[in-house]
């Protein structure tokens, strides 16, 4: 990193978006230890900020917000390279003529280990900060290059919206979707490890003796329904193979979208792998009106719509 002391004090912060996936079809293990996906990612209204600040030292810092909206007692989060975000600096750093040190404060309020990719928001937003911070510019298909360096949901954190994800879900394909729908997200109170349900999901499947293609393309019906935002054709055919491994990990999963469909949701889903579930609902005031129901019984809920924007910049403002 260069000392470029005209921007330390510099301070540059993104917010980007957690995602549901409304539809995931999850192929077999492959040779390099990923699954093949075909996805359809669905950008909704619960944001991670990151503020990364330019320092006069040649380190990377990370600090997690205390104004962050999550009960993060008991949970692990790193705040050295085995962090996206810290990661995703290191990665701008690499790039940039004009890099620095930097300190990433990031205000957390996707759930942790939650299947909404919160982690990967956070490397988004980082990418975009630190881009901006060392005016490195690269433009936003340039940082989905290196976002998929990152991680398979990085690159649609960045570009949010609605997608086609192929591939590891890295191979994006918008789906133009321009009114949106309405959820609630039901947090479940502890995480479950993304690595730990696939494993599951492919010990289901050997211990039925499955075999399973590689999916290459998502249902039509579902992207057509995302374009249309119609929740009604949508709740019909929402999908994720992820489910019944994250149920076997954690069967409450079970019971909160039995509920959830009892008061009125039209469809519940595991989101990615959990163990955050993700109700449908037909509009605004029904998701309003679920959540706070979720919320009397005790449940953390609320209310989003999707899609939303990628990673965007809310301020850029010098020190001094």
């Amino acid at each position: 990193m260069n000392k470029n002391l005209s921007v330390v004090g510099r301070s540059v912060s993104v917010r980007a978006p957690g995602k549901v996936n409304v539809s995931l079809k999850v192929g077999p293990l492959r040779d390099d230890g990923y699954h093949s996906v075909a996805s359809v990612y669905l950008a909704v209204s619960l944001y991670e900020e990151v503020t990364a600040t330019a320092t006069a030292s040649d380190q990377i810092t990370v600090s997690i917000n205390p104004a962050s909206t999550l009960d993060l007692d008991g949970v692990d989060i790193p705040l050295d390279e085995r962090n996206l975000a810290y990661r995703a600096a290191a990665l701008m750093a690499e790039v940039s003529t004009e890099s620095t040190g930097v300190h990433l404060d990031i205000l957390k309020r996707v759930p942790v280990a939650g299947g909404m990719g919160g982690g990967s928001a956070d490397a988004a937003a980082a990418l975009l900060a630190c881009n901006t911070l060392w005016n490195a510019g690269l433009s936003r298909e340039e940082l989905a290059e290196l976002a998929a360096e990152l991680g398979a949901d990085v690159p649609f954190a960045l570009l949010g919206g609605a997608a086609v994800g192929l591939g590891v879900g890295d191979k994006l394909t918008p789906a133009l979707a321009k009114e949106p729908l309405e959820w609630v997200l039901v947090g479940a109170g502890f995480g479950l490890s993304t690595p730990a349900v696939f494993a599951e999901l492919d010990r289901l499947r050997a211990s039925e003796g499955r075999d399973v293609e590689p999916p290459h393309e998502v249902d039509a019906a579902i992207v057509q329904a995302v374009r249309a935002a119609d929740p009604q054709a949508l709740s019909q055919v929402l999908v994720n193979d992820m489910q019944r491994a994250a149920i076997s990990l954690a069967p409450q999963l079970k019971e909160t979208i039995g509920l959830g469909e009892s008061w009125g949701a039209l469809a519940g889903i595991v989101s990615g792998s959990g163990p955050t579930v993700a109700l449908l609902m037909p509009g605004r005031g029904d998701a309003l009106e679920m959540a706070e129901r979720l919320r009397h019984a005790g449940m953390d809920a609320q209310a989003v719509h999707g899609p939303v924007h990628g990673a965007r910049i809310l301020s850029d403002t010098q020190r001094g």
